[in-house]
């Protein structure tokens, strides 16, 4: 590391956080959480930890596991930021991550428009950065993380110096944490909008109003590789958002380029892109299911029909109803295109395993009398690294599909 370590004596100073016989595998192995009832309490009770509190996370047979912080409110109780007892929590800390972040970022991008940070990939669990050239929009999910929300900005002022940084945090994540919905800058004014340049395309950005973070930078790999499809054909952009898929296909020769969200401000800013960039698309307000099926009956034809829809399966109980939810979009798409067209269909929901949304797939398509061949398989943009030991950093699957008549 190339920050100065701590000292040995002030990592002794943090309480101890003790774990149960056989209950430090795991974490040994890699992961970052720590679940309540891996916790053994009698030696060491959660109670007596303020959420956001910093610890030396120890195994029962002594063993040092790491630095954590914890929130005794929480399932996953505690998450571990340093595995190194030279280097405690802190501002010199999350400089460091944020520089190791940012040299994979800089190797793989050359404009500045990307994720910057991706939680526990990155080794900063529960933050989120996206960066917009010299704007920086932050959202924490964790208690542990808001507690060093000072540190972070003083770390983001020293490796990016950016003109604003704005905190987003209005995520749902935060209300099982117990933490309150803000959006608040950090450091500069806070724009109103932010800008992304991608596949040709100078996008308007929302910055405190839009979807998430204002922009899905996990999908920029999939939507370039989507762009060889759609020359001089016609395309449907479903759940279109600010028209990543859609501007993006028709500054790749798209004849006709029609996108559909449910949000009016999201279609204004989609529109004010496209005239902005000397493009033509139609939008089309309405709920993505009622479009299908209205277009459908009114029997219109699309080449191409892109889905990327929100996560429809955010805990593995709604798995049944959202497989259903994710049958049926699919149906309703593929009805769209001739004897012979290509279908995107996206997931980000953790919880649906690619097989099972290939599966799905399969079964809008034998609905139909139709067969679809899975051509291409994508998943996230290299921003957004897989942490090996966490599956749950693994979430979006992109499959494109030619569909044809049997």
């Amino acid at each position: 590391m190339t920050h100065a370590p701590d000292t040995a004596r002030e990592g002794q100073d943090l309480p101890e956080l003790r774990l149960k016989p056989r209950e430090d595998r795991r974490i040994a192995a890699g992961h970052l959480w720590i679940f309540s009832n891996e916790v053994d309490t009698a030696r060491t009770p959660l109670t007596g930890f303020a959420p956001g509190a910093a610890c030396r996370v120890i195994g029962d047979r002594d063993r040092f596991l790491g630095y954590a912080y914890v929130n005794p409110h929480a399932l996953i109780c505690a998450r571990i930021l340093s595995r190194d007892g030279r280097f405690l929590p802190g501002p010199s800390l999350f400089v460091h991550r944020l520089r190791v972040a940012l040299a994979l970022r800089e190797r793989l991008y050359e404009a500045p428009f990307y994720r910057l940070a991706y939680g526990e990939s990155d080794g900063l669990p529960g933050l989120v950065l996206d960066r917009y050239g010299d704007v920086i929009v932050g959202q924490i999910g964790t208690a542990g993380m808001e507690a060093r929300k000072d540190e972070v900005v003083e770390a983001i002022g020293k490796v990016i110096d950016p003109r604003a940084f704005i905190w987003k945090n209005d995520s749902g994540a935060r209300e099982l944490e117990g933490l309150p919905s803000v959006v608040e800058p950090a450091l500069g004014e806070a724009p109103p909008h932010a800008w992304v340049e991608e596949n040709g395309v100078r996008f308007k950005v929302p910055i405190g109003s839009g979807q998430k973070t204002g922009w899905f930078y996990d999908q920029a790999v999939n939507r370039r590789a989507a762009m060889k499809y759609v020359g001089g054909l016609r395309v449907l952009d479903v759940f279109s958002y600010l028209g990543a898929w859609g501007l993006s296909a028709a500054r790749a020769g798209a004849s006709e380029v029609v996108c559909v969200d449910s949000s009016a401000p999201a279609l204004e800013l989609l529109a004010e892109t496209a005239v902005e960039n000397g493009l033509e698309v139609r939008t089309l307000r309405d709920d993505a299911f009622d479009a299908l099926k209205a277009l459908g009956d009114a029997g219109e034809k699309f080449d191409v029909v892109i889905v990327d829809p929100p996560a429809f399966i955010k805990r593995r109980r709604d798995l049944p109803k959202g497989q259903a939810a994710y049958r049926r979009l699919n149906q309703l798409a593929m009805q769209l295109l001739p004897r012979d067209g290509i279908l995107v269909s996206c997931s980000c929901s953790h919880h649906l395993a690619q097989d099972d949304l290939i599966a799905t797939i399969q079964q809008a398509a034998r609905h139909l009398n139709r067969f679809a061949q899975v051509i291409e398989v994508g998943g996230h943009s290299p921003d957004h690294p897989i942490h090996p030991a966490i599956p749950e950093t693994r979430y979006l699957k992109s499959l494109t599909c030619r569909v044809v008549q049997e």
